[in-house]
C-alpha cells in the first residue's frame, strides 16, 4: 500500500516562505487524487489544495489561493506545495494525502484513503 512521507515544515515570519515535500512509496493510481490538508490547534483538518496524479486541474482553497501552489514530480512520485506570503492563520500541522476522491469530493478528508504523518508550519506576527 501507499506510504507518505511529508517534510519542509518550520518556523517563518509573517510574510515569508516555505515549500512543503511529500514523498509517496508503494503503488499510486494516476487518476486518484493528491490533496494537502492542514489542522489548526483545537480545530478539524481543512482542505488546502489538491490535484491529480495524471491531471493539471489544480484545486485550492479560498484562505490559500494566490499565495500557495501544489505542484508534482511524477517520476518521483513527489507533491510539493509551495506557500508564500504565509500569514500566523496557516500556523497547523500540514498532512498530505492520496486517494480516490471523486471531483466533488477533492475537497473532503473522506475522500482520500492514505495520510502522512504531518509536518509543522509556524508563522509568528
Amino acid at each position: 500500500q501507499v506510504r507518505l512521507v511529508e517534510s519542509g515544515g518550520g518556523l517563518v515570519q509573517s510574510g515569508g516562505s516555505l515549500r512543503l515535500s511529500c514523498s509517496a512509496s508503494g503503488r499510486v493510481f494516476s487518476n486518484h487524487a493528491m490533496g494537502w490538508f492542514r489542522r489548526a490547534p483545537g480545530k478539524e483538518r481543512e482542505f488546502v489544495a489538491a490535484v491529480r496524479w495524471s491531471g493539471e486541474t489544480t484545486h485550492y482553497a479560498e484562505a490559500v489561493k494566490d499565495r500557495f501552489t501544489i505542484s508534482k514530480d511524477n517520476a518521483k512520485n513527489t507533491v510539493y506545495l509551495q506557500m508564500n506570503d504565509l500569514k500566523p492563520e496557516d500556523t497547523a500541522v500540514y498532512y498530505c494525502a492520496t486517494g480516490s476522491a471523486v471531483r466533488v469530493l477533492m475537497r473532503a478528508p473522506r475522500g482520500y484513503d492514505y495520510w502522512g504523518q504531518g509536518t509543522q508550519v509556524t508563522v509568528s506576527s
